[in-house]
């Protein structure tokens, strides 16, 4: 078997054991998740580890996160697939390529400089073109682009952020890490019912690296 056969039998490992084995059933996910080439979105020291129930260490001391988590989160947002979505916190870039599988257009907001270039250069072998890399303060969000179907936050904070809350289109679902402790929350998933009534329910705890800017840590 070639080492890209095997990393091929590992991800389909991964779908069976790690997504579909904790219940996440959404179709689209899956795909994407089959499709994705996780290892090349983590450093040349950890692809044996691509596929491990776990994070992973990427550059600038932040992590890619455990796929299960990603494939929990993102299946939270019900996204269809003319959807237009917000991520705040790229890192390595996997979340986004997986929501360029599944949904027409993705903006993907990140802080770090070195990890901006990080995940357009995996994203651009990919030839994923339905993404695209902004460094900003993901706090804010981005407004220029909204209203958005879904967002998706890959760090902690405090609290829901209001401006993403304002980013996003009625029927929308926004889904975060929240908690008063750095890298103790719970996941959030934030309904907009109307203009100014949104409905909230907890996913479960996670750890997540604190979210930082206006509206976070």
């Amino acid at each position: 078997m070639t080492a890209k056969q095997d990393f091929v039998a590992q991800r389909e490992r991964m779908v069976v054991e790690q997504i579909e084995g904790r219940g996440v059933k959404d179709t689209a996910v899956l795909q994407a998740m089959r499709s994705v080439p996780r290892e090349l979105f983590v450093p040349e020291a950890y692809k044996q580890h691509a596929y491990d129930d776990s994070p992973l260490p990427i550059p600038a001391q932040q992590t890619i996160s455990q796929p299960y988590v990603v494939a929990l989160m993102i299946s939270a947002l019900k996204l269809k697939p003319k959807a237009r979505v917000l991520e705040i916190g790229t890192g390595s870039g996997y979340a986004a390529a997986l929501l360029s599988r599944i949904v027409e257009e993705v903006h993907t907001v990140e802080r770090i400089p070195e990890l901006v270039d990080y995940a357009r250069h995996r994203l651009q072998l990919l030839n994923y073109t339905n993404v695209t890399v902004h460094l900003a303060d993901g706090t804010r969000g981005l407004p220029q682009y909204a209203p958005y179907d879904g967002i998706v936050v890959a760090a902690g904070g405090p609290q829901v952020p209001t401006a993403l809350q304002a980013q996003l289109r009625v029927g929308g679902r926004l889904v975060i890490p929240v908690g008063e402790i750095e890298r103790r929350q719970q996941l959030v998933c934030v309904m907009r019912l109307t203009e100014k009534d949104y409905e909230r329910r907890e996913l479960g705890a996670v750890a997540f690296v604190p979210l930082i800017g206006d509206e976070g840590w």
